[in-house]
């Protein structure tokens, strides 16, 4: 399926006639050099890499060593703690996951004199007091309605009090707060659902809940809403076909039409269906507003399948345009993007790779191909490369995501987590080679609560205390220390496979700590502070020649002073 640009680009054709050589009378014409195949061009660094029939396990390995991240992916993994923003209709019913059918005034962000209670300065203000450096807002949930005035849905703040632009008003909150931005689009759209089979479904979960059976998260949600039907057009899953369609689709009085005719806004080409083509003129809608973005996160939900409908989402297709309009942003599950971690606890694997195998070509799947969704606790050891299956290489870093509160939306009652939790989430993601999405959701008063900014400040300042300055930096001697920084360059890919760390102290050397991957960081936390005149890394096992960055030296306030 193609998708092409309409804006015309004159290409000079250079038209080239070869002679034939004719050998000299009595010898014969010598035959030109073989062209090299495939497994014996040299390996050159690229961010995917395809794995030949030919290729020996030795290549394969090579291979993998010279996996390295795109320009969007090196400056993602360099910004080491993104604030997630959940906020939006869920707000204001007190729920986790919509139904779709809420209707658009239960948001209201207005107070009686008619001023937004949104303060997305202040939201600003806490992510920048906990370290973040990006941040990234929930533009539209599983439940579909839209933080900003989409053109393409009833389903939106246009619909609301006072039409307010939330995605317009935190994009520009966070540039004057000199933060990178990300968009969450969800794929599912529960406002979408075709309404004939909505009313049928709240009938079978009336049955179900009569005769005692379990219901699904998505099932209470839409039994609370009774008979209420989805608030969209009916667009997902309902079996429509792939026709022509021309993105942006230009509507009624669109105040875009002279920029689309002029070509100062690019125009596409694709077969979609109904529902893809409206998710494409959203991320169009996305881009083209409020760009750049610096990270698109999206995810495979598809939670109504087992009640009988499904959207099958034309991926490629969407990673094609992404790329067209944004070249170097990341897109979470997406190809030259970033990888989920396999849970929701902010945590990441002793053993993190940022490079790892897909059995399919990473633009034409969600999730890079990774089988069971990232939850393997094997991602990317050699076993795994080498594994048959394997047909591409990539380089996908890992992502972990937690909230701060139990929800990922406000709820009256939740507590944060501590400081000192934080900084055990931080150790266990950024400080071994992933990043860390932290979830922070302003509350209905368009505020960050007073007990979350205090944890989140209390969070980032014990992080620039204790990583904020490297204690060998003081000067030679002894230092005192319970934590180690590691990290590899990892601008020519991430190759250490095993490593042990030693110290000296009194002229003795002593083995302080044993790993596998470093990758961007890798943090050791040792059980109690250790005094020592030098440390030493040692490389036990790697993919090829490692490029590491020198050693710091931490000492955490638990340990005193």
């Amino acid at each position: 399926m193609e998708l092409r640009r309409t804006r015309r680009t004159l290409c000079a054709l250079a038209l080239t006639a070869a002679a034939a050589l004719v050998p000299a009378t009595g010898s014969l014409a010598q035959s030109p050099p073989t062209a090299a195949g495939p497994c014996d061009r040299p390996v050159r660094p690229a961010s995917q890499m395809a794995v030949e029939p030919c290729d020996t396990p030795a290549r394969i390995i090579d291979k993998a060593a010279h996996t390295v991240p795109t320009k969007g992916q090196l400056a993602w993994q360099q910004r080491e703690v993104t604030a997630f923003t959940h906020f939006g209709m869920n707000t204001f019913t007190n729920r986790e996951w919509g139904s779709g059918a809420e209707d658009e005034k239960l948001f209201d962000v207005f107070d009686l004199s008619g001023r937004s209670r949104i303060d997305a300065d202040q939201w600003m203000r806490a992510y920048k007091a906990a370290g973040a450096e990006q941040v990234m807002l929930t533009a539209k949930h599983h439940d579909g309605f839209v933080l900003y005035p989409s053109r393409y849905t009833p389903h939106s703040v246009a619909a609301s009090p006072g039409r307010p632009d939330v995605v317009g008003a935190y994009v520009k909150a966070a540039r004057r707060a000199g933060l990178k931005v990300g968009i969450y689009l969800s794929p599912s759209d529960g406002a979408e659902l075709p309404h004939a089979w909505h009313a049928q479904w709240v009938e079978e979960i009336r049955r179900k809940q009569q005769e005692g059976e379990p219901l699904s998260l998505p099932e209470r949600v839409a039994l609370e809403d009774g008979d209420r039907a989805p608030r969209g057009l009916g667009r997902f899953g309902n079996g429509s076909k792939a026709t022509e369609r021309t993105i942006p689709t230009l509507v009624p009085g669109d105040d875009r039409a002279a920029a689309v005719r002029s070509g100062r806004l690019p125009v596409f080409h694709v077969r979609a269906d109904d529902y893809d083509a409206y998710y494409l003129n959203q991320v169009y809608e996305l881009f083209t507003q409020y760009g750049p973005l610096d990270e698109l996160w999206l995810d495979g939900a598809n939670p109504w399948t087992d009640s009988g409908i499904t959207q099958k989402y034309d991926v490629a297709q969407w990673f094609r345009l992404i790329h067209r309009l944004s070249p170097d942003t990341v897109v979470f599950a997406g190809p030259q993007g970033a990888r989920w971690v396999g849970n929701e606890k902010g945590i990441a694997r002793e053993t993190e790779w940022s490079v790892t195998p897909s059995a399919e070509d990473p633009w034409t799947v969600l999730a890079g191909g990774l089988p069971n969704d990232s939850t393997d606790p094997d991602i990317g050891s050699r076993a795994k490369l080498l594994a048959p299956t394997t047909k591409y290489l990539q380089w996908y870093p890992a992502e972990a995501d937690v909230s701060l509160r139990p929800g990922w939306f406000h709820h009256p009652g939740e507590r944060p987590k501590t400081p000192d939790r934080l900084m055990d989430l931080y150790e266990k993601s950024v400080g071994r080679n992933a990043s860390l999405l932290l979830n922070v959701p302003p509350a209905r008063d368009g505020r960050i609560a007073a007990e979350d900014v205090a944890s989140l400040t209390a969070f980032g300042t014990a992080v620039r205390e204790t990583y904020g300055r490297d204690l060998r930096a003081a000067g030679a001697g002894p230092w005192t220390f319970d934590r180690i920084g590691l990290a590899e360059d990892i601008r020519h890919g991430q190759r250490v496979e095993r490593f042990s760390v030693r110290a000296r102290a009194g002229g003795t050397w002593t083995t302080l700590a044993r790993g596998t991957t470093i990758g961007h960081r890798r943090i050791l936390a040792l059980g109690q502070p250790v005094t020592a005149d030098a440390v030493r890394v040692t490389v036990e096992e790697s993919r090829g020649p490692s490029r590491q960055a020198p050693v710091t030296l931490h000492r955490s306030r638990d340990a005193g002073s």
